[in-house]
């Protein structure tokens, strides 16, 4: 290669993929929908009350498949080439590592640690590296666990690093209790030693944790700030754990814990909230020009990860054009055939790199590099932020100094290194503390974007729509690994809290129809938003049509199309059925699998979405306001213990099981109904038959989970109460279906 070509060489490729079948079959599907519309709105049944939901219901799903096929018909991944990038760039530039965690119970401080330590042990020179670690929960196990991970990292990262270990989180790499071989260091004779005496340290590492979490531990020294801390009332409280005061670059990165400050009367925005502080208190200490944020469970697993990013974002073309380079989230130790659809693998083959051919990748909120300057507001082509020292102050607050990395970094300026971190710790503290943010532009126009739970999707969506692109960054080693939602009681919240929070946005002034009318969001993908922010309002048609089999048993009427039969709702079921089992075949994934995720979308649904569209609801009629819930995460040392539920349905006394367990409750009973013949007479029109008996039969064995939980003891076993209101709710609508009858 010649070096006068070196520039104009690109550092990463995208490549389109063609999925032929799956569109032939998505276009069949939106064929028979259109034709079933056509039906109804020629057919004079559309006068009846069912027949007229039944076409609220198919319009919606019809209009849901189209903002489906617009998302997913272009898909691409980006390929990078890290030969390359040694070839154009000679000297890396630094990158800013976050990590957050919020609750020391939820998220366990030994995942956390387990993520830092792979962060530190990152192949890139230490020092154009910085952790943060925000803790939001205040908690001085948390800060303990990272003070005894840096003196573990003194041991770990070189070890890492001397034998090219790929899997670079301890407990993942450990796991497997027979001794791997050195990664190209087969012959190395000191590894046997040096694994042997890792593996203790870690172990002596995790026990000390256990240890501090299980007992209360001694508040002196750096830790005797926490004597008088809550997790919501506390100062800004921001240690320097380690500095690599040298600047070499074969050492350990700066490694800095922040903990807000929190006032009861002050709002604190959630995880938004935490990543400006994580924002500023940086741009103060590194102002590294990109950003690099995970969550506390989300480890490293391929240590190459930032050049791949950095391919993307050193890119002539993704100088000008990418914002941020997001990694799929990916998952370990799921249960085999994932019980509870949550591992998402088919959503991120087909819908992930459907946005990936758009305007580009959602922000997903962790594994994701961004590029600061965007954070900071700048659009792609001018810089909006540029003006007087004055004006800038109002946007970004008044702390001279912050002001000062703010306009450093927008002018892509090299931040002088920082001899000493803890000269920054003042106005560090200053930026942190929970007052700095009024009447500023923070979550507004600057950083991380609030007014919803869906933080990062909004986030995402306000800098496509200042016109910037985003990338997929799929190395061929998975980048990053994470716990998923062990049971289906953190899913539900989980997923209570994305729909709610997606829906949240689609209804604000942020929407992105308003994205694309007034900003430059490309039409394409403020389709493709409105898909991913519409799951909420999906499940009240979901639930009118559940609805819909038992008041036809009811009433002895039908919903179904009568002069043609059945053959459109019966081919559309079978097609739409083949198409995703393809897709999924074609993942590597089972049968099994894809039925549990398919029944899965259904309760997920017609539960969780459905709640999260009704906290919305009451949050925007002023009633109550929304609630950030953490999910549960499951530490290492107890993922055995965690697994005795092995993939079983639990029940709390939660009102989110309330809507499955009424239609559950309401298929069986209206089974029951037309096999004893206890039908009314026909009326007018057709009566109800194999269809409607289907589609209730189908539902009952969707809700097949649920219906063993009506005979479950113990957690898994449906609470009483909530039986007894299903079943209210079932006999009012029974008695709602017979007023109609005798109207």
């Amino acid at each position: 290669m010649k070096m006068g070509n070196e520039s104009i060489v690109p550092l990463y490729e995208k490549i389109w993929m063609k999925h032929r079948f799956s569109r032939v079959m998505d276009s069949c599907t939106l064929i028979l929908l259109l034709l079933l519309l056509c039906y109804r709105v020629s057919s004079h049944t559309v006068h009846t009350f069912p027949c007229f939901l039944a076409f609220i219901c198919e319009s919606w799903f019809t209009f849901n498949w189209i903002l489906l096929i617009n998302t997913k018909w272009t898909p691409s991944y980006t390929k990078t080439f890290l030969d390359r990038l040694f070839l154009r760039v000679h000297e890396l530039p630094p990158i800013d590592l976050f990590v957050t965690t919020a609750d020391p119970v939820l998220e366990p401080p030994i995942i956390t640690v387990n993520t830092v330590l792979s962060l530190l042990a990152l192949d890139y020179p230490a020092n154009k590296l910085a952790c943060y670690v925000s803790d939001d929960g205040c908690s001085a196990i948390t800060f303990y666990a990272l003070v005894e991970a840096s003196k573990f990292a003194k041991l770990w990262v070189p070890f890492c690093k001397k034998y090219n270990i790929q899997v670079r989180a301890p407990f993942r790499y450990f796991s497997d209790h027979t001794m791997p071989l050195p990664h190209n260091k087969k012959d190395s004779p000191g590894f046997t030693q040096d694994w042997f005496k890792m593996k203790e340290e870690y172990e002596q590492l995790s026990h000390k944790i256990e240890n501090a979490a299980q007992k209360s531990i001694p508040l002196v020294g750096d830790l005797a700030i926490f004597s008088t801390t809550s997790p919501k009332n506390h100062p800004a409280i921001i240690k320097v754990l380690w500095e690599n005061k040298d600047g070499v670059s074969d050492g350990l990165p700066h490694l800095i814990y922040i903990s807000r400050e929190k006032k009861p009367q002050h709002p604190h925005h959630y995880k938004a909230g935490a990543m400006n502080v994580l924002t500023r208190v940086s741009g103060l200490m590194t102002n590294a020009p990109f950003i690099l944020n995970v969550d506390c469970d989300m480890y490293v697993n391929n240590p190459k990860v930032a050049l791949h990013g950095l391919c993307i974002l050193l890119d002539s073309k993704g100088e000008k054009e990418v914002a941020f380079a997001q990694c799929a989230q990916q998952f370990y130790d799921g249960f085999k055939d994932d019980p509870f659809g949550n591992q998402l693998v088919a959503l991120f083959v087909y819908m992930g790199a459907g946005f990936g051919g758009l305007q580009g990748m959602v922000y997903a909120g962790t594994n994701c590099i961004h590029r600061r300057k965007v954070i900071y507001g700048v659009s792609p082509h001018h810089n909006i932020q540029n003006g007087k020292f004055s004006e800038m102050e109002r946007v970004f607050g008044t702390s001279k100094r912050f002001v000062r990395s703010v306009v450093d970094a927008l002018e892509g300026k090299a931040f002088p290194r920082n001899d000493n971190l803890c000269d920054a710790l003042e106005a560090a503290s200053e930026v942190a503390s929970c007052r700095y943010e009024h009447g500023t532009a923070w979550g507004e126009k600057a950083g991380w974007m609030y007014g919803t739970t869906s933080e990062d999707v909004l986030t995402g969506l306000k800098i496509h729509i200042k016109g910037w692109g985003s990338e997929a960054c799929s190395p061929d080693s998975v980048a990053f690994m994470g716990c998923s939602p062990q049971d289906n009681l953190c899913l539900m919240t989980q997923q209570k809290r994305w729909a709610g929070g997606l829906f949240d946005i689609l209804i604000s002034k942020n929407s992105p129809i308003f994205g694309t009318l007034f900003g430059k969001l490309q039409f394409r993908q403020c389709l493709a938003y409105v898909w991913l922010t519409s799951w909420a309002l999906r499940s009240v048609f979901e639930i009118c049509y559940a609805a819909l089999p038992a008041y036809c048993i009811i009433t002895n009427s039908t919903f179904f199309p009568k002069e043609i039969g059945l053959w459109i709702p019966a081919t559309l079921f079978m097609i739409y059925n083949i198409s995703t089992l393809t897709e999924y075949l074609k993942t590597g994934l089972s049968i099994r699998t894809w039925w549990n995720n398919h029944r899965m979308a259904r309760i997920t649904t017609m539960n969780a979405w459905f709640f999260g569209f009704l906290a919305i609801l009451l949050k925007r009629l002023r009633i109550s306001d929304t609630v950030f819930e953490v999910t549960t995460k499951i530490s290492p040392s107890s993922s055995k213990g965690a697994n005795e539920n092995a993939g079983r349905f639990i029940f709390n006394n939660s009102p989110i099981f309330l809507p499955g367990t009424t239609i559950l409750l309401l298929q069986l009973t209206v089974l029951v109904i037309y096999c004893l013949g206890w039908q009314p007479p026909v009326r007018s029109g057709g009566g109800s038959g194999v269809g409607e008996v289907f589609c209730s039969a189908y539902l009952v064995v969707c809700y097949w989970p649920f219906f063993k939980g009506l005979f479950g003891k113990g957690k898994y076993g449906i609470p009483l109460s909530t039986i007894c209101k299903s079943t209210v709710l079932t006999f009012l609508f029974l008695h709602l279906c017979t007023r109609t009858i005798d109207i």
